[in-house]
This record gives C-alpha cells, structure tokens and sequence, in this order.
C-alpha cells in the first residue's frame, strides 16, 4: 500500500456524509462555504487555498483534491479547471461546485476510480475567477434583461482579453525560428493586466500544470487553440481562419473527449450553432486576442481548452441537476486525460533532478520544461516518438518513446556503449498501458503514461542515442 491514499481516521468513516451541494446559485459566501465544508468533510485529501484577491477585495480561492495535499510529488501531474471568469456566466461555478462535492463524497466511499484519480494527479479547482462580476450578475438573476450584465470584472474588463498578447509574438518568431514555448513577458505587462489576472499568471507560473480547462456559457462547445487568428484580415468575429497549434491533432482529441462523454456537446447542434463532433478550432470560430487558453499554451507548459457549456449564461436553478448530470462524467474523462503522454524525471550523472530542461519532440514544434524536481510531462497522441531532453551545461539525449494503446507492460532496453560510435550507454524505460476509455457511468478508467527517465551528462552539446530495438 506504500504510495497510496492514506487512511482516513476510523471515526471519520462512520460519520454520514454531510449534504451536497445543493442545486441552487451560490453567492460568493454561500459558495466559499461550500468550499470550506469539502474540505472538512475531506480533510486528508483537500486543501483549501487562495490565489489572491479581486478587485473589491474577494478572494480567488482554489480547492485542490491530492493524497498529499499541499506538495508536489514527483512525476505526479498538476490540472487545473477554472470557472466563472465571466462573471455572468454562472454554469461552470456550480458545476464545479458539484465536482469537488462529487469527488469527495466517491473517494470517502472507496471508489477505486476516483481514489486512483486522487492518488495519481494533483487537482486544483477554482470555482469563480470573477467574484465581483457574478455579484453584479447574481443580483439580475437568471432573468434579467443584460446579456452581458456581470461579464467584466469591477474595473469593467473583460478578464478573458486582458492576459498578454504572447500570439503576435510567437507568429512572428515562428518566421524567424524563435522560441516556440515559454515566451517571455513584455516588460511592462504588469501595468496591463487585471489583479484577477496578474493572480492567475503568477498562479499558473507556481504551479507545473499539464492540463486544463476554462468552463464558459452562451454556447455548447469544446473550443481548444489558438484562439487568435494568425492571418490578421481575419481577426473580427465575422471573418474567421482556423490557426491551428503544432499539437492540434491532440488538442482535438482532448476537445473530443469532453464533448462526447457530454450528455448532448457531441451532437453538434446546439444553441442555433453547429459544430462537427461539438468542437472547435477557437480561430476558425472567432479571432480572440489576449484570452487565457492560448496564454497558458504560450506562456506554460499547460495544455488548455476552453469549454462552453450552456445556451444561456444564466440557467435557472432548476436546470442545473440536469446540468451536472450532463458534464460530471465529462468532468471526470477530461481530468484523466492528464495521463496520456510521456511523463519521466530528467537528471544528472549523480541522480540530482535537473530543473528547466527542455523536452523536445520532433515533428512537434512546441517544447515543454522539467519542473524544480526534474520531472517532466509531454502530452502525446498514441504513436512512436524521438524525444529529446537538452539543458545548458549537459549534453542531450535523445530516446525513442511508444505511446499506447497496448496491454500494461513494461521494457526496459539498454544499448551497448560499443554498439555505434559516439554512442552511450543509456536505459529507456517504457510503461505502455491501454489509453483512458470513456465511460457514462463512473467506473475505474486505466491511466497511460508512458514512463522516460533521461539522463544528462555535463559536457559539450554532442548528442547521446538510445533506440530500442
């Protein structure tokens, strides 16, 4: 059992699980409550904690769901769903509500789903980014006249065209073969941006998040990246342009796998729009400039979607049980997709773990970085890739990794130092396990990362190869 949840204090277990959430709107300290009481009812494996403060003074808080709450485990991923950044569009607050209600109450149970869910990724959830804007909201009600009543936060900015612009950058650096992840902050940015987000981006630069997502309203898709057109005669909501990222094919999939585990996304038909398999390209929808999706892909190593989730921003109460019950497996499948990919510790000849290190794929053009303890996390579609980790001071290395599908196996193949000249000797370690399977009902879906532990050496940059046969 080492490694695994702790147990929870016998008195605890004979204690009735306190009342869910409720299915009702949750002003701000209705909704803090809420909070709180999961974390009371939950206490081995929560952790309440806030981000920083609106601009009238409301906290950002976030609870995060870990079997160690509070740290960072090595090779363990970190996702994110934040809701509520527009503060009239209320859905994705109460739906996040009921989620971290839902994951509580199926862990205390012994759900072997949720318990391996907990154990194997670290979860934040951030039920409201806009607390000001949802009071103004909240205060006309789900039938008030103003559609867009509440949607900016108390200085009236949109918080979703107020992160820095990192996509001019990148398509420009793009042509003069730039940096194609991490792009650096222009220097007055601070003076720009919202407290709400100035909390986010230095939220977002604490934390390694692997995977993301940011719960809308006003239509029923999954928008993934890039949001701002490359092309700039198309940049108005008129004229659209699809922009795809270099892992577009994996961000469809990511988008795939919420709108068909939704009761309805999938279909297309929604809200008088369609869109084929319930997602889209955010571009090709319309151009967006300074949203968070593509500032987190830009920025992070985060893979972020965005996810609109009802015709109306506002749904009365008595639609949002039918609202759960559409989105919770939803919820859930899209949080397991954090483990689809290669995941592996980078370190030096003395097995100190190298933080910053760059992990490259080739055909991908989009890197990711190690975290402070070396591991690192590479979202990937099933295939075979070269993957290389480099870092200043140590020669790379370069392996090759299969993604699944396949049965959980697992090969370790080493290849002799004399095999091939200028060669080393180098292990790699694959875990192959079948991809996470989409269910209606809330059963154990099995993780998939692929396991690569790189080793670098301190020398000149001269590349190092290991090719399992």
């Amino acid at each position: 059992m080492a490694g695994w949840l702790r147990p929870l204090a016998g008195t605890l277990l004979l204690l009735e699980v306190a009342a869910a959430v409720s299915f009702l709107h949750h002003r701000y300290e209705e909704m803090v409550r809420a909070l709180f009481r999961v974390q009371s009812e939950c206490p081995y494996v929560t952790r309440i904690y806030s981000i920083g403060r609106s601009v009238e003074g409301r906290h950002l808080y976030v609870l995060e769901f870990s079997d160690y709450p509070g740290i960072h485990e090595p090779l363990e991923p970190e996702f994110k769903y934040v809701g509520n950044m527009h503060g009239n569009e209320v859905l994705g607050r109460e739906l996040l509500l009921q989620l971290s209600e839902f994951l509580c109450e199926e862990y205390r149970r012994g759900s072997e789903r949720v318990t391996r869910l907990l154990h194997d990724t670290r979860i934040h959830i951030m039920p409201s980014m806009n607390p000001d804007g949802y009071e103004v909201a909240a205060n006309q009600g789900p039938d008030g006249i103003g559609y867009l009543t509440g949607r900016n936060n108390a200085n009236g900015v949109d918080l979703n065209r107020n992160f820095p612009d990192l996509n001019t950058f990148m398509y420009y650096s793009g042509e003069i073969s730039g940096p194609n992840h991490h792009i650096p902050l222009p220097d007055n940015w601070k003076s720009q941006v919202e407290p709400e987000t100035l909390a986010v981006i230095q939220w977002i630069g604490s934390y390694n998040f692997v995977l993301s997502a940011n719960l809308h309203g006003g239509a029923v898709v999954a928008n993934y990246p890039y949001d701002k057109s490359q092309d700039q005669r198309f940049r108005s909501h008129r004229r659209t342009a699809n922009t795809p990222t270099p892992d577009d094919k994996l961000f469809q999939k990511l988008a795939k796998t919420y709108s068909y585990a939704h009761g309805w996304m999938h279909r297309g038909w929604n809200c008088g729009d369609y869109f084929v398999d319930g997602i889209t390209n955010g571009a090709s929808w319309y151009s967006l400039s300074k949203g968070m999706q593509d500032f987190n892909y830009l920025y992070t190593n985060c893979f972020e979607i965005t996810l609109e989730l009802s015709c109306n921003k506002f749904p009365p109460k008595e639609d949002l049980e039918r609202q759960w019950m559409a989105n919770r497996e939803a919820l859930v499948a899209f949080i397991e997709e954090i483990h689809q990919g290669i995941k592996g510790m980078v370190t030096d000849e003395n097995n100190n773990g190298i933080a910053g290190a760059v992990i490259s794929v080739q055909g991908i053009s989009h890197d990711v970085t190690s975290g402070e303890m070396g591991d690192y996390f590479r979202l990937l579609l099933p295939g075979t890739y070269t993957v290389t980790a480099s870092a200043e001071g140590y020669q790379p290395q370069t392996v090759t990794a299969t993604v699944g599908p396949a049965a959980p196996s697992l090969v370790s193949q080493t290849q002799d130092s004399s095999s091939s000249q200028g060669e080393s000797s180098a292990t790699c370690p694959q875990f192959l396990t079948k991809q996470p399977q989409l269910h209606q009902a809330v059963v154990l879906a099995p993780m998939s990362s692929v396991q690569l532990e790189l080793l670098l050496q301190h020398g000149p940059p001269e590349s190092r190869l290991c090719n399992p046969k």
